[in-house]
């Protein structure tokens, strides 16, 4: 029988790659002002290259995990030049429209060149589990928690401890300022589309695993993403991962008691309600931007 433990465990390990997908949500939302509904597709993405790298690479999923960052961090570029940079100067809604239509040749290439059957991942480390007694504790929902805490640790370093971190929160911040600086405004933006999709890659190498792959995959993930982010507040970086594991958590532990169905009716009745009762979210809204 699952224990409570077990069962936060695995809740804490699904909300971390949730928190990874979320933060680079919020990342380009800081940067350009709008949404890129392509975040759940680059998670896809991901976990294709994952899968793919592996077919021709057999190692630990954990070696794997820099390529699919790099690779992702590219397609992020990628998607900024193609959806953000021409219309940047139009309203946000037409960037939002682009990020869908991304996500659209995303999702319709990876039909084309995997197919539509599901595709796995290799684990990030090849363990048995750890046994205590009658516990059993997965070797890969504590390394999803742990990778996830470094890549979320290394991105707050980097924010607010380099050069580079204080410039592109100055860009997020205010853009024409910042151009008044001296700093490169659209630099800055490309490398925030960049950071969130190698966050993105990651959290779908860590995903493909456990719950595979499929080319729909990121409809959900953008989905679980956004209601992170409304939980923790618009614009909130921390936030976003405080949002994003409370849902990993509640889905978790709703799906083990109840059905995987009432867990995801109940999340989206939970947004409404914070929607209705607190707006802002946990930790207050730091931008008044909302898309």
């Amino acid at each position: 029988m699952v224990t409570l433990l077990q069962l936060a465990l695995n809740g804490l390990a699904l909300g971390a790659a949730y928190a990874l997908v979320a933060l680079g949500f919020v990342l380009v939302l800081n940067a350009t002002g709008a949404v890129n509904f392509a975040q759940g597709d680059l998670v896809m993405a991901g976990g294709y290259s994952a899968a793919t790298l592996a077919a021709v690479m057999p190692v630990p999923g954990l070696a794997l995990l820099p390529v699919v960052i790099a690779a992702m961090a590219l397609l992020g570029l990628a998607v900024a030049g193609l959806a953000y940079f021409p219309l940047m100067r139009r309203p946000t809604t037409a960037v939002f429209v682009s990020t869908i239509a991304v996500g659209l040749v995303l999702q319709s290439a990876a039909v084309n060149l995997f197919g539509p059957e599901a595709r796995t991942a290799p684990p990030v480390w090849n363990s048995d589990p750890i046994r205590w007694g009658s516990l059993t504790l997965s070797v890969q929902a504590l390394a999803v928690i742990a990778i996830a805490a470094v890549l979320v640790l290394g991105q707050g370093w980097l924010l607010a401890r380099t050069r580079l971190g204080r410039n592109l929160r100055a860009t997020a911040q205010d853009r024409e300022m910042a151009a008044a600086l001296g700093i490169r405004v659209n630099v800055m933006i490309a490398l925030s589309f960049a950071l969130a999709a190698g966050l993105a890659g990651a959290a779908g190498a860590l995903l493909a695993n456990q719950f595979f792959v499929t080319p729909t995959a990121g409809s959900a993930l953008i989905l679980k993403a956004y209601i992170a982010v409304v939980i923790g507040g618009w614009g909130s970086l921390g936030g976003a991962v405080v949002g994003a594991l409370l849902v990993g958590l509640f889905e978790t532990v709703v799906a083990a008691a109840v059905s995987y169905t009432a867990a995801s009716a109940l999340l989206y009745a939970a947004l409404l309600l914070i929607l209705l009762l607190r707006p802002q979210g946990l930790f207050g809204e730091t931008a008044g931007r909302r898309t």
